[in-house]
């Protein structure tokens, strides 16, 4: 029976039949028995009998493709394949596939939930009450203030669409620019600068390609108000980590919340001191819909590809 590497924790815990349809279409699977993201070394040590993988943000560069002989498929297990060497995978014909819109719904309230928390403060205030602290904490609205968005594919557009239920302003960036849907959806365009300058929430929904890499630094986080919440649902390495630390530091912008950092966890232990960081283990669409939708995808995609 061939096999199948499956890397991602959340795959199939809330719908076995997944291993199911797996056995039924002729696969043994080999499961992450690591409780976290596989190392490289890790994968080098399970991927060189198997014919495909499903994959979720374990690293997947030239020397795992190359250790892996009978490699035919990899089927990611959400939409980022920057942990994927593509031009690896496409020298030896493997074909990628990734669960388009599966999750995206899922992202889209994440990235609502950590506006809100951020700027009402919501695990300070907690944090106080469970100490007797019951003195008030004054926070910033979100209702009607301006949300800029950078990229509006399906996880931007969901949370314009939310943003709205607040009376937002939307503004958007996007490289892809549909100006049919942002006139009939009520989003204006506009460019990163004035996002930047104008915006009181800003929220990052882009692919992590070299163009943009540290797509927010140092000189993106000083055009921002003092007010501004930066939110980061989609990849590590979007943002200059240092540069925002240091603003957070030094309460130059209102708070971030992150949900991706470049290595997961961060390696500098400033970022569980800070009160205005929200963080997140990369679990934006770690939800029961979104993990059965993702993981239904990704069993099809592979099976469809392998054959």
């Amino acid at each position: 029976m061939e096999k199948v590497l499956v890397t991602p924790r959340s795959y199939g815990k809330n719908n076995p039949a997944l291993f199911a349809m797996l056995k039924d279409a002729g696969y043994e699977v080999v499961g992450n028995e690591t409780g976290g993201i596989m190392s490289k070394e890790q994968i080098l040590g399970a991927i060189p009998d198997c014919v495909g993988v499903i994959l979720g943000v374990d690293p997947f560069d030239a020397d795992v493709i190359a250790a892996a002989p009978k490699l035919r498929a990899i089927a990611k297990y959400g939409v980022g394949v920057d942990n994927i060497d593509l031009e690896a995978a496409k020298a030896r014909g493997i074909k990628v596939s990734r669960t388009v819109g599966a999750n995206s719904e899922a992202v889209a309230d994440y990235a609502l939930a950590l506006m809100l928390a951020l700027s009402r403060k919501v695990l300070p205030i907690d944090k106080r009450c469970r100490q007797g602290d019951w003195g008030k904490i004054t926070t910033i609205d979100v209702s009607r203030k301006t949300l800029g968005l950078f990229g509006l594919g399906a996880i931007g557009r969901h949370v314009a669409r939310r943003a709205q239920g607040f009376s937002m302003k939307v503004m958007a960036y996007d490289v892809c620019w549909d100006e049919d849907y942002a006139r009939a959806n009520g989003i204006e365009r506009a460019e990163p600068e004035r996002i930047f300058r104008e915006a009181d929430f800003i929220s990052l929904h882009l692919p992590l390609l070299p163009e943009t890499r540290d797509f927010i630094g140092e000189a993106e986080i000083a055009l921002m108000k003092p007010t501004a919440v930066l939110i980061n649902t989609a990849r590590g390495g979007l943002i200059d980590e240092n540069a925002l630390l240091k603003a957070l530091k030094e309460n130059r912008i209102w708070g971030a919340g992150i949900d991706a950092f470049m290595h997961e966890p961060p390696e500098d232990k400033m970022w569980f001191e800070l009160d205005n960081v929200v963080l997140g283990s990369h679990c934006a669409a770690s939800t029961v819909g979104a993990t059965e939708n993702m993981g239904t995808m990704a069993t099809e995609n592979l099976i469809r590809d392998l054959q």
